[in-house]
């Protein structure tokens, strides 16, 4: 890892070691408006522990989309693109769902149909370094085939 982007690590990692617990207890959350903070927690892609993050996030019909300017730097992506299903904060509550992750490495084409003009929006920043994930609430999972053999 170069230099710069090991500052840069360190500085979220502190970042997020501050905020995130006020965060998860609901500090920021959605109220009247679309748009609050969240606390993310994925599972890692190589560790398989889980982290949390506290992120910006916004409200879409239900869904819920957060960003990153450092796109596949950030280890949350990379994290959801290998493990999906994910936990997340909102209010103080804690809610179970699954991610679509959208970024210049990794474009989802199983965007909850929903969101799916959502994707042409935000490919040009893709390209420009960010990533997205759109994050289904388990309430709001489509059925696919697979899941409706299971059930």
């Amino acid at each position: 890892m170069n230099p710069a982007c090991a500052v840069e690590a360190q500085f979220f990692r502190l970042l997020n070691r501050i905020v995130e617990p006020r965060v998860r207890a609901g500090w920021g959350s959605f109220r009247s408006v679309p748009g609050g903070l969240i606390v993310l927690e994925t599972t890692g892609r190589k560790t398989g522990r889980r982290s949390r993050m506290p992120l910006a996030a916004v409200r879409m019909n239900g869904y819920t989309l957060v960003s990153t300017f450092r796109g596949d730097r950030s280890g949350w992506v990379r994290n959801l693109a290998a493990h999906p299903d994910c936990r997340y904060w909102v209010g103080g509550r804690p809610r179970r769902g699954r991610a679509f992750v959208i970024s210049s490495a990794r474009r989802s084409h199983t965007i909850p149909s929903e969101l799916r003009w959502l994707v042409p929006i935000l490919l040009p920043y893709t390209y420009a370094g960010w990533a997205f994930a759109v994050l289904a609430p388990e309430e709001k999972r489509e059925r696919t085939p697979l899941t409706e053999r299971a059930a």
